[in-house]
This record gives C-alpha cells, structure tokens and sequence, in this order.
C-alpha cells in the first residue's frame, strides 16, 4: 500500500487502516534527550513505534571522527530497528515529531528513503496536528512481530566533505543551510566549537518551509522559494547541511514535496566540518 511518499495529513492518515499502515513516534528535544521517549510514555498515536534520534536514528556510540554530531546510523543497525518493529513493503510508514518534521520525523523518512524504502511520508503538522484534530491517542506499547529487513544505504544520497569542497569550488553545487540566520552567520553558537558557515553556502532556514499553523506550506510555494535561491542549478545539484544532518532533511523533504527531485545531504553538516580546524569558515551573511 503506497499512499505519499513525502506528506500525508493527519486526516488521512487517521482513515488508514490500522493493518496498512505503521506510525513512528520520532518526538525530541535536543535540550532534554530523554523528553521523546516520555512523552511516548505517556501518550502516542494508537499503535506507533518508538524512533529515538539518538538511539535508532544515529550512532551516538561509535567515536564521531568527523561525521558530526549525530552520525549516521550503520547500515545494519539501521536494518535491525526496521526489523523490530515489522517493517512491510506493504504498508504506508508514517513518521511523526513535535516539531513540524524537524526533529526528527524528516531525518527518519530520509534514512527510510536512503535505505530504499519508498512507502514512507511524514505526518504533516506532526503530534500538535493530531491532538487538534482530536483523534485517538493511547500509552500502550503496540506488539509487533519482527520481520526479515534487507537494506542497503544508497551512498549517492550523501556527499562527503571532500566531494563538497570540490564541487563548491567548481561551481556545481548549491550548499543550503538549513540552521537559523543568527547561526549561519556566526553570530551565536550554542552547540559547536566555532560559529559561521562553510563558504559559499546559502542560507535557507528549515523553519521557513512551514506556515503559522506549522504546516508545510503549499508544493507550488516552496517550489518558488527554493527556485528562488538555487537559481539556475538543477535540484540534483543541490546539498543540505545543518548543524549535525537532523534539520537538513526537513529542507530535502520540502524540495521533494514541491517536486524538486535528487538533492543530497552533507550528513556530518557544520558539527563536522568545524572538526578539522584546517576548514575555511565564513561568517556575515555571504
């Protein structure tokens, strides 16, 4: 059953039936990084499965080496979480956050995506949107029956730093930063050793593909804005960064929502570059 492959509102999403489809409760707080798996506890959408950012959604027990601070998940470890919690290629996976799919609903459907799976969307407006629509919530823990996953991450989503220096230089690349205009311009930095951005990235704030609902904003809109400021560059040569590779996605999913197919991510984003002190940082708004 394939039913989106980018959004689906909550509307929809509560019309399924409950044997087509399987939810997943990504809720975070970076500040509080227990808060997601409480706030599980104490109520979920009926049925959903628990993706914790640093648990299942990265590899927070494997020295970073420069692959940021939430490094991505090994390919097999990525594998055995779809297998606990029963994943089908016959049902529509459904991902959801607090926080309009930035954390980390978007970087769940983005590793679902990198791992092959095409049957996967974000829930639009997330947990917010579902309570005001008041449809059913419980705290039971639903019993899945594990499944046999074969994955295989497809390396041509990501690009290396190596890779991103290179094609920024020539010009190919469009590098979007997704982190809010006061971190990409270095003039606070409250997670990392150095404040700025890579040279030559553009700034393009996640938060400015939602409306004031938190809903993202029309395909046709984000088509504009993102046409906007990529300019003449196919969407193929576009690349996402952020922080540590979490907020990105919610740019790469909003350029597949309004039909701009085949960016990629620099998954390290600013935690690694800022690694190797040998990198050039820029600051101010260029």
């Amino acid at each position: 059953m394939l039913i989106s492959r980018t959004l689906i509102d909550a509307a929809t999403a509560a019309n399924l039936p409950t044997v087509d489809v399987l939810f997943v409760d990504c809720r975070f707080d970076l500040a509080d990084a227990g808060k997601g798996d409480r706030d599980y506890a104490e109520a979920h959408i009926v049925g959903a499965v628990r993706a914790d950012l640093d648990r299942e959604l990265a590899d927070m027990a494997t020295p970073a080496n420069g692959r940021g601070r939430h490094p991505l998940p090994e390919r097999a470890a990525f594998e055995a979480f779809l297998s606990r919690i029963g994943w089908r290629p016959d049902v529509q996976v459904i991902a959801y956050d607090n926080a309009g799919g930035a954390l980390a609903a978007a970087r769940f459907w983005w590793l679902a995506r990198l791992a092959g799976l095409e049957n996967v969307a974000v829930l639009d407006g997330g947990w917010p949107a579902w309570l005001a629509a008041k449809l059913p919530v419980d705290d039971r823990v639903p019993e899945r029956t594990a499944t046999s996953v074969e994955a295989c991450f497809d390396n041509a989503g990501t690009v290396s730093a190596e890779e991103l220096s290179a094609e920024l230089a020539s010009g190919r690349f469009v590098l979007l930063d997704a982190r809010a205009a006061p971190r990409y311009r270095g003039d606070v930095e409250p997670l990392d050793p150095v404040a700025g951005h890579v040279p030559g990235a553009r700034n393009r704030p996640f938060a400015d593909n939602l409306d004031a609902n938190g809903l993202f904003r029309r395909p046709e809109e984000l088509r504009k804005a993102f046409e906007a400021i990529i300019g003449p560059h196919a969407a193929d040569d576009v690349v996402h960064m952020c922080g540590s590779g979490v907020t990105a996605c919610h740019n790469l999913l909003a350029m597949e929502y309004a039909g701009l197919c085949g960016s990629r991510l620099y998954a390290p984003s600013w935690s690694g570059w800022v690694s190797d002190r040998s990198r050039a940082v820029a600051t101010g708004d260029h």
